[in-house]
C-alpha cells in the first residue's frame, strides 16, 4: 500500500509551508505529495494568505524534491485550456525529471468561478472528455508530426504538440462517484482511479464499476491504479487525536466513520479494510500543514507496518 500526502492549500498555506510539507513528505519515505486545484477556501475562516496556484506550486516544488511523485487531486478542467494545460504539465514533468502526475476533473466549485472572474460551463463533463483527449493526444504525438482536434468545444489544427514530458507517459489520473460516465471515462483514459472521501463499502462498489468499464473497453481490470483519498487525523493517543481533530475543527467519532482517525493501530487496521476491497494506494488528506509531528508519527508507526 503506497501512501501519499494530500494538501489543502485553498485552506490557508503560503508556498514555502507547501515546500516544508513537501520536504518533509520525501525526508519521511512517502511515495508523493499532491495538491488541490482550489482558488477559494471552503468552509470557515479567512483562508490567508490566499490561494496558491497548483501548477505554479508543483514546478517550484519539482527543483526542490528529488524523489517524491507531484500531482493534483485534481486539476479543474475549467482552470486551463487543454493546450495550456498539456504545456504546463508536460514542462513541470521536465523540471521534475519525470516525477509528474496529472489528476484532471470537471471542476464543480461555483463559488471560486464567480470570485476569479473564470467562466464556469454548463457542459462540464463532455468539456472534461474532450481535455482528456486533447492533453493525452499531444504528448502522444510524435515529435515532427502535428496533432488535430475538432471538437464541440475546442478545435485545435496541425499543433506542433510541444513540449514533451520528460515521462514516455504521465500517468493521468480520474476520479469521483459517478456511476456510470466516469467509469467509462477512467478505462478509456486513466492509469488510476481515486475516490474520494467514501466508505469501504461505496469504494468497492465504484471501483467494481470501473473494472467492469476496463474489461468492456478491452483493457483488463488490472491495467489501472485503484486509490482512495481519506482525511488523516492520528494520535499516539485519544487525547492527541482529539487535539488534531479540534485543530482542523472535526468531530473524532465522524474523523473515524469517515476518514482514517484514531491510534496507529486503528488507522492500520482501516487501512487493511480499504485494501482488502482492492485499494492499492492511499492519499492522506493533510489538513493541519503545521503539524509536521503528524507526518512524522504516520511515518514511523502506520507507513512502517503497510510495508
Amino acid at each position: 500500500m503506497d501512501l501519499r500526502i494530500f494538501t489543502e492549500p485553498q485552506q490557508g498555506a503560503t508556498y514555502d509551508t507547501l515546500l516544508t510539507v513537501a520536504k518533509a513528505t520525501e525526508d519521511l519515505g512517502f511515495d508523493a505529495f499532491f495538491r488541490s486545484d482550489h482558488y477559494v477556501r471552503m468552509g470557515g475562516g479567512d483562508g490567508l494568505p490566499g490561494p496558491t496556484d497548483a501548477w505554479i506550486t508543483l514546478a517550484g516544488l519539482a527543483r526542490e524534491t528529488k524523489r517524491i511523485r507531484l500531482g493534483t487531486l485534481m486539476t479543474a478542467g475549467t482552470f486551463r485550456l487543454p493546450g495550456v494545460l498539456a504545456i504546463q504539465v508536460a514542462q513541470v514533468d521536465q523540471m521534475s525529471g519525470g516525477r509528474v502526475e496529472l489528476g484532471l476533473g470537471a471542476g464543480w466549485f461555483e463559488e471560486e468561478h464567480k470570485a476569479y472572474g473564470i467562466p464556469f460551463p454548463k457542459e462540464k463533463f463532455a468539456r472534461l472528455e474532450e481535455q482528456l483527449a486533447i492533453v493525452t493526444g499531444l504528448w502522444a504525438t510524435e515529435v515532427g508530426k502535428t496533432f488535430d482536434f475538432h471538437g464541440t468545444f475546442y478545435d485545435l489544427t496541425e499543433s506542433p504538440a510541444l513540449p514533451k514530458p520528460a515521462q514516455r507517459k504521465v500517468p493521468v489520473l480520474i476520479g469521483g462517484h459517478g456511476a456510470t460516465r466516469t467509469p467509462r471515462l477512467a478505462a478509456q483514459y486513466a492509469d488510476e482511479f481515486n475516490i474520494p472521501f467514501a466508505s469501504v463499502e461505496d469504494s468497492e462498489r465504484q471501483f467494481g464499476r470501473v473494472r467492469a468499464a476496463a474489461e468492456a473497453a478491452g483493457r483488463g481490470a488490472d491495467a489501472l491504479t485503484y486509490s482512495n483519498a481519506l482525511v488523516a487525523c492520528v494520535g499516539r493517543d485519544d487525547q492527541e487525536v482529539a487535539r488534531r481533530a479540534a485543530v482542523i475543527g472535526r468531530e473524532v467519532d465522524e474523523l473515524k466513520a469517515n476518514g482514517l482517525a484514531g491510534s496507529p493501530a486503528e488507522v492500520v487496521d482501516k487501512i487493511g479494510r480499504y485494501a482488502e476491497i482492492g485499494a492499492q494506494r492511499i492519499y492522506l488528506q493533510m489538513l493541519d500543514l503545521d503539524d509536521l509531528d503528524h507526518l512524522e508519527l504516520i511515518s514511523s508507526q502506520v507507513q512502517s507496518q503497510l510495508s
